[in-house]
């Protein structure tokens, strides 16, 4: 009897951290379903492209990478977010993609797409509001059955800390993210997100806990925990200070050498935890703080809190704890109504507050949301001018913060080693949105040469280039252990 053909799918992901996580459940389910699982479209049968739709580019960007997927000669699949918040309206302007799947198909992935490859066509959902899938109250949300990505029970009648981990890692890198939660509560007038992903939810303490061991497991030295809002955690669960005790026991874990928080708002950034992040050894004393504008009328016309002196206070509530403390945040310019006095406050909260990393974006109207339809919105040629310049300010600002930490110590996890060049992130670095670190070659004792990905080792900052640090290492902190092929 001849053996059944393999199925090989190739899985794209776009997007943030969370979509990668959800890819991972994805590749986990098709890898049990008897699919062959890569990230190269090169010889797939199908590729599925988990789509990102939070705003204009990336849905942009998701419609280029479907298009580009087609002209593999691959079936193509599209799921994720863009899928989710559209469903058949991205299906009737997009032909070439042979079927368009929202998060309740999510379950049944791997039968999807044996029907997909066996010619079969899929009718794509009309999408809803997933936040009135759950109870309004969330302490009552845990036990609706729901399907939320990244929150897969492969069965619920054994504790969390013994259930099987549902994923499978796409890449072998020392660094991988550890959803806590999905979904938000919040109603910022800018953000479609909460209608697309569904009201808040928080993970199992037990099994985040789990999970993370899985992942050291598999070679993994740095935990980033990310959520839509992660300093809502646990308020679901009864505990709205469960974050605060999570992270200690996260660092406990061995084999990991930092863990990183994620998504904070500054609204619910309680004492406790700004303690908790900026004094718990194996945390990265690192506010990923979601500011969005200083200008109190700008934040109320966002449906957000907070002040230019509020913020500042913040930073320094934390950097009072940990000195070298990181941080960074996003900021949106052209807010309806935004003047050109809100620009200038916005300018005073930026030069003051000393931020390692600031994301700019340029506001535009999106689907569904309560700015889409505010008075007094700011002509474009004003939206571009005052981004160009918030941007230029924003990259010498974050340059003199780098140049502040020249001679400093830091702790570099290394990442990767290519053609000889070690590069690595120090702890106000998070991966990909941040800067990064070179390691170059001193007089100290450690042997570049000898450095592997998920070394973490303390090293000198000799020089800067923008954001990114040229160090130094000056000793060894941890080895990156051995791992077996069979532990991934």
């Amino acid at each position: 009897m001849s053996a059944t053909p393999a199925r090989r799918v190739a899985l794209l992901t776009l997007g943030c951290a969370r979509n990668e996580v959800d890819s991972e459940e994805l590749a986990a389910r098709l890898d049990a379903g008897g699919w062959q699982v890569s990230t190269d479209a090169d010889g797939a049968d199908v590729v599925l492209v988990n789509t990102c739709g939070f705003v204009e580019k990336a849905k942009q960007d998701s419609i280029e990478t479907l298009l580009a997927a087609a002209d593999t000669g691959a079936k193509v699949v599209a799921a994720g977010c863009m899928a989710e918040r559209y469903g058949r309206e991205l299906a009737d302007t997009l032909p070439e993609a042979q079927a368009v799947l929202g998060f309740d198909d999510y379950p049944d992935i791997a039968a999807r797409l044996d029907g997909v490859l066996a010619g079969e066509r899929f009718d794509a959902h009309t999408p809803r509001d997933r936040r009135e899938l759950l109870p309004l109250t969330p302490v009552h949300r845990q036990a609706a059955a729901v399907v939320v990505p990244g929150h897969a029970t492969v069965d619920e009648h054994t504790p969390a800390h013994l259930r099987q981990v549902l994923r499978r890692r796409l890449d072998s890198g020392p660094v991988a993210s550890l959803k806590l939660a999905s979904g938000c509560d919040r109603r910022c007038a800018f953000c479609a997100i909460p209608a697309f992903r569904g009201a808040f939810v928080s993970r199992d303490p037990q099994e985040l806990l789990a999970e993370a061991e899985w992942l050291a497991k598999t070679g993994v030295r740095e935990l980033v925990l990310v959520s839509e809002n992660s300093t809502s955690y646990g308020k679901d669960l009864g505990d709205p200070r469960l974050l605060e005790k999570l992270l200690p026991q996260l660092a406990a874990i061995d084999g990991i050498v930092r863990v990183r928080a994620s998504y904070l708002q500054p609204a619910e950034t309680r004492p406790g935890l700004v303690e908790a992040i900026a004094t718990t050894a194996g945390v990265a004393a690192y506010f990923d703080l979601s500011f969005q504008h200083s200008s109190e009328p700008v934040l109320r016309r966002m449906r957000r809190f907070g002040s230019t002196q509020r913020f500042l206070e913040l930073l320094d509530t934390a950097r009072a704890l940990a000195p070298e403390a990181g941080a960074r945040s996003n900021f949106i310019v052209g807010f309806p109504g935004e003047t050109r006095g809100d620009v200038a406050e916005l300018v005073r909260f930026l030069s003051a507050a000393r931020l390692d990393a600031i994301g700019v974006f340029d506001y535009s109207d999106e689907d569904g949301t309560e700015a889409a339809g505010l008075p007094g919105k700011v002509r474009a040629d004003t939206v571009k001018r005052r981004y160009d310049r918030i941007s230029a300010l924003a990259d010498e600002l974050c340059a003199q913060r780098a140049e502040e930490r020249l001679g400093s110590l830091v702790e570099v996890l290394v990442d990767t080693i290519d053609d000889g060049e070690v590069e690595g992130r120090a702890e106000h670095q998070a991966p990909e949105v941040d800067g990064s670190t070179t390691l170059v070659a001193g007089d100290a004792g450690v042997d570049l040469a000898a450095l592997r990905p998920g070394d973490l080792v303390r090293a000198r900052v000799t020089g800067t280039e923008g954001v990114d640090l040229v160090a130094v290492p000056v000793e060894m902190v941890s080895a990156a252990p051995t791992v077996s092929t069979a532990a991934r």
